[in-house]
């Protein structure tokens, strides 16, 4: 049985209320609807392992401080734009929460290994016969 995926909750991340970007009419001045999430890896509940591989990401959310920095303005409501941010954050801290599998190599063929010599072979001599003919017969 594989260990459950963990959960983030709202006390461990830390909201802050911006303008959105964009169109919005006369609203867009006034209202600070957009939300940016921040959320400190180094701080957090995850296991260790979950830790190491989330900041081994190259993701342009995660800082070199190791806080992930997550913009929602999608919505015009403030706690949807929430709402947003805490799911791609979950997306994100789900993405590293499986541990891959390690990569069993493989060799090709005998057969795979001389079909694609052949076909080498044979584009080989198709190009030789476009050459242009030298006339010392």
């Amino acid at each position: 049985m594989t260990a459950p995926l963990p959960r983030i909750t709202e006390d461990q991340v830390h909201f802050t209320a911006i303008r959105a970007q964009g169109a919005g009419g006369q609203n867009v001045n006034k209202v600070s609807n957009a939300v940016h999430l921040r959320f400190a890896i180094h701080g957090s509940s995850l296991p260790e392992a979950v830790q190491q591989r989330l900041l081994a990401l190259s993701d342009q959310r995660i800082t070199t401080e190791g806080v992930v920095v997550i913009k929602a303005q999608t919505s015009r409501s403030l706690e949807q734009n929430k709402a947003d941010a805490l799911a791609r954050l979950q997306a994100l801290i789900d993405s590293v929460a499986v541990v891959p599998k390690p990569r069993k190599p493989t060799r090709p063929t005998l057969g795979s290994q001389r079909r694609r010599v052949e076909g080498k072979v044979s584009r080989g001599q198709i190009k030789t016969l476009r050459a242009r003919v030298s006339g010392t017969d």
